[in-house]
């Protein structure tokens, strides 16, 4: 992606990068702390592999999410493509893992957009994400 609306979120968590890697990229995990309906998380986390999950806001409403993985390095990098309806092509999110210290990773998550309003949402909704990984990462969850 060229010209757009970019964000990039930068979080260091107390965990290896292999249990942050497990959090994002098994079912029962992951939907026990990105929002996500009991049940509706499917993966095949490989290029080309598609995923889906049925995403619940704080008022209770649900709407489900389908897209694909474009790219994909065990424990260091994930390329998201989110399927959005009027859209020719994927929304694409990246996330990449670094371990500067032992037992200490860094999560950057970046996306392009094509408005600010697309932006700002996208960026309000991968913060909470971060929120909820942290959280479930700090309580042990999982492990």
């Amino acid at each position: 992606m060229s010209a757009g609306y970019s964000y990039t979120l930068t979080r260091t968590l107390d965990v290896p990068a292999v249990r942050v890697w497990q959090a994002w990229t098994t079912p029962e995990q992951y939907e026990q702390w990105a929002h996500a309906a009991a049940g509706s998380v499917e993966m095949d986390v490989r290029p080309g592999g598609a995923w889906k999950s049925t995403m619940v806001t704080p008022d209770g409403g649900q709407f489900p999410l389908t897209g694909s993985y474009l790219d994909v390095t065990e424990n260091r990098l994930l390329v998201t493509g989110m399927d959005v309806p009027g859209r020719t092509s994927p929304a694409v999110m990246t996330m990449e893992l670094d371990e500067p210290d032992a037992g200490r990773t860094r999560i950057v998550l970046r996306q392009t957009c094509d408005s600010a309003e697309e932006r700002d949402l996208a960026e309000q909704g991968s913060n909470m994400l971060l929120d909820g990984l942290s959280a479930y990462l700090a309580a042990g969850t999982g492990a």
